[in-house]
């Protein structure tokens, strides 16, 4: 299967391509990298496990101090 196919399949990838023209040229010299876009697609899109934790803490963080905010005592 070639790139332009494959990222074709995956609108994720293809979307990412279109904000970072640099992998048309990439892609275009050396088709093995398509694995490498894919992790830089990860980080792009905050889809990486450090990324996703980060997410979660800031939304129990945020839960927390709506809990705090509605337990104080006027």
């Amino acid at each position: 299967m070639n790139c332009y196919h494959y990222l074709k399949s995956e609108p994720n990838l293809l979307r990412f391509v279109r904000h970072n023209p640099v992998w048309y040229r990439y892609l275009s010299r050396d088709p093995s990298r398509i694995m490498e876009i894919e992790k830089e697609a990860k980080k792009f899109y905050g889809k990486t496990w450090p990324q996703q934790f980060e997410k979660a803490s800031n939304k129990l963080s945020m839960m927390k101090m709506l809990v705090q905010l509605a337990t104080m005592d006027d």
